[in-house]
C-alpha cells in the first residue's frame, strides 16, 4: 500500500479497552476475519498477514463501559488492497445477517459497523489517486451512498476467508475536544490538512486522503474517557525515519509537550489525551 509505507508518516497499531476480551475475540475473528498474532493474559494481538499486529484487544481490571461526550476513538479503519475484497466481506455480511452502515467518499468506498463494546469499524477500499480531485490543496471527500451491486459484482469470483494478506490500518478517526488545538498538534507530528468538513478535519503525510481524522461531534465539553473505560487506549504512529521522529519529538517538546522514552518508542497524548506510540519500524 502506497501510502502506508516509507516515506510516508502512517497510522498502524490501534490499541484498545473491551469489557469481555473472549467475547471480543469472537467478534474480530468471526465477523472481521482477524487472527490471532500474540496472546496474554489479559490482552490479545490481532493479524491479518501472520506478522503485523494490526489491533490488540484488552480487558483492564474493573473495566467500564465508554460514556457519551468522551474524547477517543471514532473509529479505526482497515483498508482492503481492493474493490473485490470489499465486494467479498459486502456479501460474507450480507448472508450472514451483519447490519452495517456505508458510504460512498468519493476517495473510497467504505462499510461501517460497531464492535461489541460500540467501537466504531471502518472497512474500505480506495479508489485509485487518479480518480482523487484535488484542488488548492485540498481532496474532494463527501458521504454518499454506496452502489452496492456494484461492489458486490466486483467481489463476485472472490471468496471471503478472513481478512486478506494486504489489508492495513488505513486511517484513524479521533474524537477531540477542539478541532484547532488538535490540528496544531498534529501538524507538529508532521501531518498536514487535506480536507476540511463540518465539525471535523482530515489530515495525512504524502497527499493521503487521510490517515488521521479528527471531530467534534460528540459536542462541546467532551471528556478523555477514564483509564478504565472501554475505548481506545493508544495507537501506534509509524515514522519513515529516527529523523523524521526526532524533528516530531523536538517540535513537541518546544512548545512544552510532554513526550516520554521508553525501548526505543516515544510516547506522548495529544490536546484531548489520545494516547500516542511514536515508532520508527
Amino acid at each position: 500500500m502506497k501510502f502506508h509505507q516509507k516515506p510516508s508518516t502512517y497510522v498502524e497499531l490501534v490499541e484498545l479497552k473491551v469489557t469481555d476480551l473472549e467475547q471480543s475475540l469472537k467478534f474480530y475473528e468471526e465477523v472481521i476475519g482477524f487472527k490471532v498474532l500474540d496472546r496474554q493474559a489479559s490482552k490479545i494481538w490481532l493479524t491479518a498477514d501472520g506478522k503485523t499486529a494490526l489491533l490488540s484487544i484488552e480487558q483492564p481490571e474493573k473495566v467500564v463501559p465508554k460514556e457519551p461526550k468522551t474524547t477517543g476513538l471514532y473509529h479505526f479503519a482497515l483498508l482492503l488492497p481492493n474493490r473485490k475484497d470489499l465486494g467479498a466481506i459486502l456479501r460474507f455480511f450480507a448472508e450472514n445477517g451483519i447490519r452495517i452502515g456505508a458510504g460512498d467518499h468519493l476517495v473510497s468506498e467504505a462499510l461501517y459497523l460497531n464492535d461489541p463494546d460500540g467501537n466504531g469499524i471502518e472497512i474500505y477500499s480506495d479508489r485509485p489517486e487518479t480518480e482523487w480531485k484535488w484542488e488548492k490543496g485540498a481532496v474532494a471527500m463527501d458521504t454518499l451512498g454506496i452502489d452496492a451491486p456494484a461492489i458486490l459484482a466486483a467481489g463476485a469470483n472472490t471468496e471471503w476467508n478472513g481478512l486478506p494478506e494486504g489489508t492495513v490500518m488505513g486511517h484513524i478517526h479521533l474524537q477531540v475536544v477542539d478541532i484547532e488545538d488538535a490540528k496544531e498538534f498534529y501538524e507538529l507530528l508532521g501531518f498536514e490538512v487535506v480536507t476540511p468538513y463540518p465539525g471535523a478535519l482530515f489530515m495525512s503525510t504524502g497527499k493521503y486522503h487521510h490517515h488521521i481524522g479528527l471531530n467534534t461531534w460528540a459536542g462541546a465539553g467532551a471528556q478523555p474517557a477514564s483509564e478504565n473505560m472501554t475505548g481506545l487506549e493508544a495507537f501506534n504512529i509509524i515514522y519513515p525515519s529516527i529523523e523524521a521522529r526526532e524533528t516530531a519529538v523536538k517540535n513537541l517538546r518546544e512548545q512544552n509537550i510532554s513526550v516520554l522514552e521508553e525501548n526505543e518508542i516515544f510516547y506522548t497524548k495529544d490536546p484531548s489525551e489520545n494516547k500516542i506510540k511514536m515508532v520508527v519500524k
